[in-house]
């Protein structure tokens, strides 16, 4: 009898689409990636084909099956961008592109329902505010202007659901995209229909609320044609990538904190109590009995790579990123002065801003490029920080701090956030982020594992960036600039971006 010893992590993410394939305990097999385009028709929108997740997801499989015997594949789980909206018609055709995580366009419908409801009572009930992120925003902006799309919906769920459905065909709605989408009442933990109603679809449009871990079905004939997987492979529930990402780091005790340096700035503390916060996101630990209290930053590695378009033309070589590192390091912390707001994109959390946008304060002729990079690092750094504050406040105590993805290759952007925060910072030695974590989650959903504990033999530890006490500081005065230079721009904001 073939043993079923190897796991497979997709990963629906908003740039890429990224399959991982471990044989557990701790080897990784193979991993594969395909682009994605983020598509923006209008100002603060940010859309996406969920056909394109399906046809990289089909060609990524492929890759991955064809030197691995598809018979010992135990499980797959898919991860992806929270919440971002998939709409089906009834015969699960996809109505329009889906509607992403950071797209700005319901301004107008938030404002509506937090005219309709109690927004404190709400927080508490649902464990989540009243802002962009809700997925009942969204759809009454596809009632007001879209209303031949809104008419056809069928279902309403998220990324990796929609894949989840095209690998077995159910449809299941992940409980972390049903709890951020605003749908979940936290204390009865299941999808409330009225909160479903705020929405104005039909309640059977929300799917069955799924949980990360359990098997909600298993590869069908047509998907195993398609994708090279063995027909009855077992398939999860799916994950959000953020959560996964904090798994895949280790982070399953109260008070352990990630710091994701992807596109965007991640932020999750595990922690064994829900406090409710409008300026968080609260989600659920994959580890069942904790909670994930979470924050995103909109503009983190998205904003640099946007910033070596106007400042490192000139650099030769690949490594724009690396040479400008270079520059940077031979400025002073604080950079003389020069101080950045990171809200390119406007903001999420913890000001929840849409008309925020990027600011450079404080420019004279002796700042160089090597200035506006290291600004633009330390901006991040202090949107952490401020993230920080607002976890030790509600009461969540952080204590240790781990950072992952693509960004914690600069070592001096990891060595200024730990100084920054006056704490040491933990490295991870992969940078296969969300994909690791859900391979393992289908680890554990089809029981080759038991204890949520053992991800770190995938996911060793590296260097531990010390804080500079000297560095420490003077970041203690630049967070200072930094906090009061939005409160005396955001009139502005709100004057000239409404």
């Amino acid at each position: 009898m073939t043993a079923r010893d190897i796991v497979i992590g997709l990963d629906i993410g908003t740039t890429s689409t990224i399959g991982l394939a471990a044989r557990m305990p701790d080897e990784v097999l193979a991993v594969a990636s395909m682009p994605v385009d983020l598509v923006s028709r209008h100002a603060g929108w940010a859309e996406e084909d969920p056909l394109q997740w399906w046809e990289n997801a089909k060609s990524i499989l492929r890759e991955l099956t064809s030197n691995i015997d598809a018979q010992r594949i135990a499980g797959i789980c898919v991860t992806g961008m929270l919440p971002a909206v998939v709409l089906l018609d009834a015969e699960k055709n996809v109505l329009r592109p889906s509607i992403q995580q950071s797209d700005g366009r319901c301004g107008r419908e938030v404002e509506e329902l937090r005219r309709e409801l109690d927004e404190d009572a709400f927080l508490r009930r649902t464990g989540n505010g009243i802002n962009q992120q809700l997925v009942a925003a969204k759809l009454r902006w596809i009632a007001r202007h879209e209303p031949e799309i809104f008419a056809r919906i069928a279902t309403v769920f998220g990324s990796y659901d929609y894949i989840n459905m095209r690998l077995c065909g159910v449809r299941a709605a992940e409980q972390n995209w049903a709890l951020e989408a605003g749908f979940t009442d936290l204390a009865e933990g299941a999808i409330a229909d009225d909160l479903v109603a705020l929405a104005g679809v039909p309640r059977q449009a929300v799917p069955q609320r799924s949980v990360s871990h359990e098997i909600i079905g298993h590869v069908n004939a047509e998907a195993a044609a398609q994708t090279g997987l063995a027909e009855g492979t077992p398939v999860m529930g799916g994950a959000a990538d953020h959560i996964v990402s904090a798994l895949g780091a280790g982070i399953v005790k109260p008070g352990d904190v990630l710091l994701k340096f992807g596109g965007a700035g991640d932020i999750v503390v595990a922690s064994d109590r829900a406090l409710p916060d409008h300026r968080l996101y609260l989600d659920y630990h994959l580890v069942p009995g904790l909670y994930a209290p979470n924050g995103c930053m909109v503009a983190s590695g998205s904003a640099l790579n946007w910033m070596t378009t106007l400042i490192a033309h000139n650099e030769a070589g690949s490594r724009p990123h690396a040479s400008m590192d270079e520059l940077a390091a031979a400025v002073p912390a604080g950079s003389d002065g020069l101080v950045c707001l990171p809200y390119f994109l406007g903001e999420k959390t913890p000001i929840h801003d849409p008309l925020a946008r990027g600011s450079f304060v404080g420019f004279s002729l002796n700042h160089g490029r090597g200035h506006v990079w290291r600004a633009l690092l330390e901006a991040v750094a202090y949107g952490f920080k401020h993230h920080i504050e607002v976890l030790n406040g509600i009461g969540y105590a952080p204590t240790r701090f781990f950072a992952s993805d693509g960004g914690t290759k600069s070592r001096l952007w990891m060595q200024i956030m730990a100084d920054v925060l006056g704490q040491p910072v933990q490295l991870l030695n992969n940078h296969y982020g969300s994909s690791l974590g859900a391979a393992f989650v289908a680890a554990f959903g089809t029981r080759l594992v038991d204890d949520w504990s053992g991800l770190a033999t995938l996911s060793p530890h590296g260097d531990r960036i010390e804080p500079s006490s000297a560095a420490h500081a003077a970041y203690e005065s630049g967070y200072l600039k930094y906090r009061g230079l939005y409160t005396q721009l955001r009139p502005w904001f709100q004057e000239h971006n409404g």
